[in-house]
């Protein structure tokens, strides 16, 4: 009987591994391509936050697979890379994130539309205190209607990423009466 629980915490522990691997090469993958000197849009428009909302969705799916220092230095990488001020954008994400994590039990009980909402809500918050902070500060911003536009995109994005992540990723809410690698019921 022990050996069993043993083994089934290695398997736990290693699909745990194996989708926070996951999670760091699309996020690598879409550092590289953010990188590019391309403008696959051609429109001057900006595009959604894809990295916010993959994060935002995989967390309240598991939230096991997606620790806090993980989303930090992730954040803290794309603050250095896209030449933001360092550290802001990823402590906003950090605390938003840590927002919903404690609210995670609650969103596993609510559809897509109502965790949309409270996921909308988050974003919104974080992008009006990034620009109240970056205006106490006088760090030149981006136009208010470019970031506005920005956040409708990402809000709007939220639920295409939540399919891609249910479908193809297959990263779900847990299934009632399934355990993490404790016995700790999910």
């Amino acid at each position: 009987m022990a050996a069993r629980a043993a083994a089934m915490n290695d398997a736990l522990r290693f699909e745990t591994l194996a989708f926070l691997a996951l999670y760091l090469l699309i996020v690598g993958s879409s550092l590289f391509f953010r990188l590019l000197p391309l403008d696959l849009t051609g429109t001057g428009w900006p595009g959604p936050d894809l990295l916010l909302c993959l994060t935002m969705g995989w967390l309240l799916r598991r939230p096991v697979h997606l620790p806090a220092p993980v989303i930090g230095v992730v954040f803290l990488v794309e603050d250095l890379i896209t030449l933001r001020p360092p550290g802001l954008w990823a402590l906003l994400v950090l605390g938003g994130t840590e927002f919903l994590r404690r609210r995670q039990s609650v969103v596993r009980e609510i559809n897509l539309g109502l965790e949309w909402a409270m996921v909308a809500g988050v974003m919104v918050a974080m992008t009006l205190a990034n620009r109240l902070v970056l205006a106490i500060v006088m760090v030149p911003q981006p136009a208010l209607d470019l970031s506005l536009l920005k956040l409708a995109f990402t809000v709007a994005a939220y639920p295409v990423v939540v399919l891609v992540l249910h479908f193809v990723l297959r990263v779900r809410k847990p299934a009632t009466g399934e355990v993490d690698e404790l016995g700790r019921k999910l």
